[in-house]
């Protein structure tokens, strides 16, 4: 049995992984709504296919049952995330119609986990992930004096794009450690189990123009950055059910957040809880190949500032911002569906290639979702491609390139009736990390 401890280098690496994270982790993440595909760098590699494959220490995060397969070893990567994300307004009139591309498009994103064999029944470690994506900074206005929507705040400055003044955006971070306990049972039978500790900020600027429809104008727009504890769990299964057969299924449930003080204002019921989700999946296995799949599912509905429609505010004064009926993104549940190959083709590498597809969680292109769609747009279609190189048997290198496409929306604007708003995002993504093994 390997004799390290992780009070030391190992634990000194995770609790400084863990402040960087603090930093950077929400600065980035396309397709599955805001959550990103997969975690760590086989998933990287495969399009996030990894319910039932891809053994590396970040089961936390996608099966905690995987655990058991996985051994003694050390993972940190880091991700270099390219977004393009643009917003058009044709057909209000000339004032705002309104072209802007978010400033926000490179950030480099860190993570890592650490798994650690106890013996042939048990295994335990910790994740470090985190979600985000709904980060966006438009700097274009209407160029027209007087054109905001909230002359009280803004006196005759220009109108932005949701009518409020200055740069408008919205930024998210949501970081989880996920701490993994797992068990083999019957041979072939593993389970696992990792409690969500998650922490989550959020900052909103350029929203002036809804103040007047908040429940506390006070607490909409332009607050700073504004932090949230919370807790939710993650269980999982895998069979090793033949030789050349694996399957897999998760459930995480609902992550339960603090309300936000800063922006109780803003948000459906004060707070961003991170939604329930479930994934199954399979590999299935030859000497030099194998083939996954995933269905992942996830419940965005369950999240009132996610689920609830743009209109509800609009349309009803007895349902305020900030009101538990407030208005939100319209969000669907969504599920996301991947598939992956793995080529073994010599002892010191793998090659993989991935292909993912779910439909964006915008719930039609109507009034009632179109216009905050424009603060978080996202991609649907995600290829990956990447390798895993072990110069020696204890270390291993990896990359993975990732196009996230075809997430174009367009719908009618909630802000000018008659209007239309179009979004235009895609993102480009390299991963790089490094893997020991003991």
């Amino acid at each position: 049995m390997p004799n390290h401890k992780v009070d030391g280098p190992i634990g000194r690496v995770l609790c400084a992984l863990l402040l960087v994270l603090c930093f950077y982790a929400g600065d980035a993440f396309p397709a599955g709504g805001y959550f990103v595909l997969g975690y760590g760098p086989y998933a990287h590699q495969s399009a996030g296919t990894s319910t039932a494959v891809g053994f590396d220490a970040f089961a936390g995060a996608s099966n905690p049952a995987k655990l058991s397969e996985v051994g003694t070893r050390l993972d940190l990567g880091v991700l270099a995330f390219m977004p393009y994300r643009r917003i058009t307004r044709t057909g209000s009139d000339s004032a705002f119609d309104i072209q802007s591309k978010s400033r926000n498009d490179f950030f480099l994103v860190p993570d890592g986990a650490y798994a650690r064999r106890i013996d042939d029944v048990w295994a335990w470690g910790v994740t470090l992930y985190g979600n985000g994506g709904l980060n966006t900074e438009y700097h274009e206005n209407t160029g027209v004096p007087g054109s905001n929507g909230n002359p009280d705040r803004c006196g005759d400055r220009p109108g932005n794009f949701f009518r409020g003044c200055g740069e408008v955006g919205f930024d998210l971070l949501q970081l989880v450690v996920a701490p993994t306990l797992s068990v083999r049972l019957w041979t072939r039978h593993s389970f696992g189990i990792s409690p969500l500790l998650a922490f989550q900020q959020i900052r909103a600027y350029g929203l002036q123009a809804f103040e007047p429809l908040s429940r506390d104008a006070d607490h909409v727009t332009n607050q700073g950055y504004d932090g949230a504890f919370g807790a939710g769990v993650r269980v999982g299964w895998l069979g090793k059910i033949q030789p050349w057969l694996d399957l897999g299924a998760t459930y995480a449930t609902k992550v339960y957040m603090e309300e936000f003080n800063e922006y109780r204002g803003l948000l459906a019921d004060g707070s961003f809880d991170i939604p329930d989700n479930f994934s199954v999946g399979f590999a299935l296995k030859d000497q030099n190949l194998t083939l996954a799949g995933d269905i992942h599912r996830i419940f965005f509905g369950h999240v009132p500032a996610l689920g609830n429609g743009v209109l509800n505010t609009l349309t009803d004064p007895e349902k305020p911002l900030g009101d538990r009926q407030g208005s939100g993104f319209n969000w669907n549940h969504q599920t996301n569906y991947r598939l992956s190959l793995t080529w073994h083709t010599t002892p010191n590498l793998d090659l993989r290639a991935g292909f993912a597809y779910g439909r964006v969680p915008q719930a039609d292109s109507s009034t009632n979702t179109a216009s905050f769609t424009m603060l978080a747009p996202n991609p649907a279609l995600n290829l990956t491609a990447g390798f895993s190189y072990r110069p020696a048997h204890d270390t291993e290198f990896h990359f993975a390139y990732g196009a996230y496409r075809r997430g174009e929306y367009e719908g009618d604007s909630a802000l000018f009736p008659g209007a239309k708003e179009r979004a235009e995002p895609r993102v480009d993504t390299i991963y790089l990390a490094w893997s020991r093994t003991w």
